[in-house]
């Protein structure tokens, strides 16, 4: 989706069939040539997430407007911060933040960022973007980042912004039920996602989710063509959203998407 025309037809098109949401993942760089695990050519185009999705709100009213995910390690929390509340304005509080620690070294290594200990920088980081958005005088003192004495405006529309965690570790599990609204999984069989939803139950008995967060919200990318009986295994998996990848045709990929719900 690297054709601003292109997608504005998608986008346009999803609302009018009613679906809930838009989502945009991210690779700021990739490793050339193309080394394991990277799933994409290095050529492949990857428009920024946060600014794809600037563009899918200025044509679209109603949809939610998600990433799926944004690699947190990688983002200087002070600007994303900027950034997401920005989008949240600009969007009458449309936003979901999805975020994952990410995993392709040599990113990170071009980049200038953490990669050993991209897990602990996840977590100041998403503190650090609770204090910013949320606090009356953010503050944050921490080993990857520490600010005092600033203010950032406006704040975001949302109170809170639905949090979406991503990755399939224990860690990643823990950090879904102890602090996100919702969990993603990409490229997925039904049998992937029970799988998945396995571990996040494992990790619901390990640590306490807050009551406010709600009932964790399920959302994956389904692998394969979907047909009605796929729909039913993915939600019988407990799969309660599914992200459809829009390849070659976009607009057909809504249709047929459409079609399969319908016939389900």
């Amino acid at each position: 989706m690297a054709r601003p025309e292109g997608l504005v037809a998608a986008v346009r098109a999803a609302e009018a069939a009613g679906f809930d949401s838009v989502w945009a993942g991210e690779h700021i760089v990739l490793p050339d040539p193309q080394v394991p695990p990277s799933p994409m050519d290095p050529r492949d185009p990857a428009l920024d997430s946060l600014l794809a999705l600037t563009w899918a709100a200025a044509h679209t009213t109603t949809l939610r407007l998600a990433t799926g995910i944004m690699i947190l390690p990688q983002r200087n929390p002070l600007v994303l911060a900027k950034e997401v509340a920005t989008l949240d304005v600009l969007s009458a509080g449309r936003v979901m933040i999805g975020v994952g620690v990410g995993y392709l070294e040599p990113e990170f290594e071009a980049i200038g960022a953490n990669f050993a200990e991209r897990g602990p920088v996840t977590d100041e980081y998403l503190d650090a973007l609770e204090a910013l958005w949320y606090a009356e005088r953010p503050e944050y003192h921490g080993r990857f980042v520490d600010f005092a004495g600033i203010d950032a405006h406006p704040r975001p529309v949302q109170r809170p912004i639905p949090l979406v965690a991503s990755g399939h570790s224990r860690a990643a599990y823990r950090r879904a039920i102890r602090r996100a609204h919702g969990w993603y999984g990409y490229w997925m069989t039904p049998d992937d996602a029970a799988t998945s939803m396995e571990g996040l139950r494992a990790a619901a008995r390990d640590v306490e989710r807050p009551a406010a967060l709600g009932e964790l919200e399920i959302s994956v990318t389904p692998r394969g063509r979907l047909t009605p009986e796929r729909i039913a295994a993915f939600a019988d998996a407990g799969v309660h959203r599914l992200v459809v990848l829009a390849v070659d045709d976009p607009l057909q990929t809504i249709d047929a998407t459409v079609a399969a719900l319908q016939a389900r």
